[in-house]
């Protein structure tokens, strides 16, 4: 049921984001820009977007001189990924 789907996975960016993390524990800046195809800013706004809904964690570290930004997705991100799947799943199927 249509209804059932996350307004969150709407668009192919965080469903792209959150597909890595489903079977990555972290995912750092560089990796996600590159396997997506994103600028800094697009992976930026939607990471944050998740963030707020509480869907993953970003941490910020040093190495070196520079910062490095990682990504992991949070229980709560997982469960609502998993029933976005569940739900496009019984919508394919048509039950």
């Amino acid at each position: 049921m249509i209804e059932n789907l996350n307004k969150a996975f709407e668009s192919r960016i965080r469903l792209g984001i959150m597909s890595i993390l489903m079977v990555e524990d972290r995912l750092d800046f560089i990796t996600a820009k590159e396997r997506l195809g994103l600028t800094d800013g697009n992976l930026a706004s939607h990471t944050n977007s998740l963030e707020k809904l509480g869907y993953l964690i970003i941490e910020k570290e040093f190495v070196g001189r520079k910062t490095r930004t990682s990504y992991i997705a949070t229980e709560k991100g997982r469960k609502a990924f998993k029933q976005h799947l569940d739900a496009l799943e019984q919508l394919l199927n048509g039950s």
